[in-house]
């Protein structure tokens, strides 16, 4: 007989990580997404000094092993020339060979010897296999896309990049044209259909710089079509189709909207400080398009899009050049929620908060500044997940010490995780032969992320539970569930949802002084979320 449906939802599968104050960076959920957006101001480029010294190419590769962001989005790569080390730009060719040794090391075949500073040597188990490089330059540097997803067509028009927008009829409101100077690129990729609910388009533009009218407007002219672009070729315009009025060249042509559940994510250098600028700028431009707070926005439901505040994690500063906001990330805020912003800098940084992976550098507080004059920006949005369940199946303990033991495992009442009210029962076919054992109640803790919730667990009755996770002492104390270190007998350990454990029970004759015994062949459960 096949057992109730069991229900547990499990808090992220690992550790939380974000403790910049003792130096943890990572995310505090491993669901969530963290987007990183840099202008490493010519740092990796073919020529550069690949040594693990102070120099900006190891500043960079420090900083990278450090943050581990799923999707990087670089601006200014591949300028020898303003590198200071060689001459020209790399090819997209070259400049995706130089991204390999940034992240992997290797033999450095443009300037002889080993790769010194690289990604992975700090973190090894890290990687960015994933990776762009679009043809679009301004004859001095290119942006790339870099991500530890898989790039996959979403829309049906059979590529998953894009090198730059296609040209965009001029409407009431966007400029017409292109993505200006340096393009505009988006990749389409795909995210484990078991986690999250959609999939996701990254975006990345490195607007026209300087002073005055003519670069404002080149700016904004570019901002414009790009508004356009996401709100009516990969939203619809709110019409269901893709380019509802034929104003994009797009060849071939989009086959459908995203699907629901995908975010549009875009960031970049955009060479303007909203805050500031006494205006309409390319970031409200880029989140709003014409009518800020109105419904021709570039969220998913025609809402605006949200553009970050970031801020430097201890010094509370929003630059990220100079006295200016330059960088930015915005989101769909109709999919994707934020969980945080931060603006990443070495200096201002307590040397307690640095991470390890700045350990042996030789100034550890001007290492930012050293990678390049621009700093990182990233932030981590919770996706929509899926929720899944796996049934619970009854097993029969059957070893030498359980002979007519059958047991069965199931659900008293309704569970809910609105309330602690059903029991988790676990009977002797026998009757009056071992009596009832119950685990529980399940008790509701604090939400983690999205929609996951943390259980507790008490043993009340004659046996003892002991799965991989330690729940309880003896006798009818309550605990809650450990989601720390790596299983290890029946201490601490980890569950992970949608994996199978081997639960045991531990028999404890009522009879004062009587050994137990352990029934070390259990009862199988896989968790769900």
């Amino acid at each position: 007989m096949r057992a109730a449906a069991l229900v547990l939802l499990l808090a992220s599968t690992a550790q939380a990580q974000w403790s910049p104050g003792s130096g943890q960076w990572g995310k505090s959920e491993e669901t969530d997404l963290r987007v990183a957006t840099w202008n490493v101001k010519d740092a990796i480029c073919r020529t550069a000094n690949k040594d693990d010294a102070a120099l900006n190419w190891a500043a960079c590769a420090r900083t990278i092993a450090a943050l581990k962001p799923d999707v990087l989005i670089l601006q200014e790569c591949g300028d020898n020339t303003g590198n200071g080390t060689g001459s020209g730009i790399d090819s997209t060719s070259v400049l995706g060979n130089v991204l390999e040794l940034f992240i992997h090391g290797g033999a450095d075949p443009y300037n002889g010897g080993q790769v010194e500073a690289y990604v992975q040597k700090w973190a090894p188990e890290y990687d960015l296999p994933y990776k762009y490089v679009p043809a679009s330059s301004d004859g001095f540097n290119r942006n790339v896309i870099l991500s530890i997803f898989p790039f996959s067509d979403l829309n049906g028009d059979g590529r998953s990049t894009l090198n730059d927008l296609p040209n965009i009829s001029s409407s009431t409101w966007a400029a017409g044209g292109d993505g200006g100077i340096r393009g505009v690129q988006f990749a389409e990729l795909s995210l484990p259909d078991e986690i999250y609910e959609g999939d996701l388009v990254v975006g990345n533009a490195h607007l026209k710089s300087g002073g005055g009218s003519d670069n404002h407007a080149q700016r904004v002219d570019a901002a414009s079509n790009v508004a356009y672009y996401i709100d009516h070729l990969y939203n619809g315009a709110g019409a269901g189709v893709p380019d509802p009025d034929n104003r994009i060249s797009d060849s071939p042509a989009a086959a459908a909207i995203l699907p629901a559940g995908t975010a549009v994510i875009f960031g970049g250098d955009w060479n303007e400080d909203e805050g500031s600028n006494g205006g309409k700028g390319p970031a409200e431009w880029i989140t709003a398009a014409l009518t800020i707070g109105g419904t021709d926005g570039t969220d998913r439901d025609r809402s605006d899009m949200t553009y970050d505040s970031a801020t430097h994690q201890f010094t509370g500063s929003g630059d990220t050049i100079g006295s200016n906001k330059y960088d930015y990330l915005a989101w769909q805020d109709s999919v994707a929620t934020l969980r945080r912003a931060v603006i990443f800098h070495s200096q201002g940084t307590p040397s307690s908060a640095l991470p390890s992976t700045f350990a042996g550098y030789p100034n550890p507080p001007f290492l930012s500044s050293t990678a390049s004059d621009h700093k990182l920006v990233f932030a981590d949005l919770i996706l929509p997940l899926v929720d899944y369940c796996d049934e619970i199946y009854e097993y029969c303990l059957d070893n030498a010490n359980s002979t007519g033991f059958p047991a069965t495992l199931y659900w008293s009442g309704t569970p809910s995780i609105s309330a602690g009210d059903f029991t988790l029962l676990a009977q002797s076919a026998v009757p009056n032969q071992f009596g009832v054992f119950y685990y529980g109640p399940i008790q509701t803790q604090v939400p983690f992320g999205h929609g996951y919730r943390c259980v507790g667990a008490g043993l009340l009755g004659t046996f003892r539970l002991f799965p991989v996770v330690q729940c309880d002492a003896f006798g009818d104390a309550q605990r809650t569930l450990d989601w720390g270190s790596n299983p290890v007998g029946s201490g601490p350990g980890q569950i992970t949802a949608g994996t199978t454990w081997n639960f045991q029970f531990w028999y404890r004759d009522p009879v004062a002084g009587s050994p137990g015994f352990n029934l070390t062949a259990g009862l199988s459960v896989k968790f769900c979320r």
